[in-house]
């Protein structure tokens, strides 16, 4: 009798641990947005993409806390980058090496999370980010949000040089106007639980 007690409490630990560990993934178009913003000896610029694809397994225990983040990536097209102008879409692509490299990935490596406040968290990463067919580590921030519909939102700003992917800041209309080599990453990202 015992050993069936034990048996069926294992198992019963066993099916909570399997609940908390969830595959969420990026909702397309619903709040996925990523801007990507620079600067020129002439102006700054400001490019956005709404299309990603995005999934990790955030387990949560049984209040609904975030207590970890792993097998967490990310992926855009580089050419969903736009600017609303199509002379600098283009530029862009060309510095990007948009056609023999067409996406930007990102692969979560470790996490430190703290709760900020009920629901609330600031979560510390290390990853890798592959751009123009570099990769580099990149440490960062992100907020996240367990909303009361269980979504996870995720937001952040990091910031990149370009030379750490191997692309020098390129320069227009014979060096009149050149790119600034920092850039800053800013996202706004909503998760669900996959199904």
């Amino acid at each position: 009798m015992k050993k069936v007690k034990l048996i069926t409490l294992l198992l019963l630990l066993a099916t909570q641990t399997l609940l908390a560990q969830t595959v969420y993934k990026l909702v397309p178009g619903k709040g996925t947005v990523i801007t990507v913003s620079g600067t020129s000896n002439v102006h700054g610029w400001t490019m956005t993409s709404k299309l990603a694809e995005s999934q990790g397994v955030f387990k949560l225990n049984t209040k609904d806390e975030i207590i970890n983040l792993s097998n967490f990536s990310f992926s855009t097209a580089a050419k969903s980058l736009k600017s609303g102008k199509s002379t600098m879409d283009s530029r862009t692509y060309k510095t990007l090496k948009a056609g023999e490299f067409p996406t930007i990935n990102y692969q979560l490596k470790s996490v430190d999370i703290a709760m900020t406040l009920p629901n609330k968290y600031k979560i510390q990463t290390k990853g890798n980010v592959t751009i123009a067919g570099k990769t580099q580590p990149i440490a960062m921030v992100v907020n996240a949000v367990v909303n009361a519909d269980k979504s996870i939102t995720c937001t952040g700003t990091t910031p990149l040089k370009l030379t750490d992917f191997g692309i020098e800041p390129p320069s227009y209309m014979l060096g009149a106007m050149k790119v600034g080599n920092e850039l800053t990453i800013k996202f706004d990202l909503d998760y669900n639980k996959a199904k």
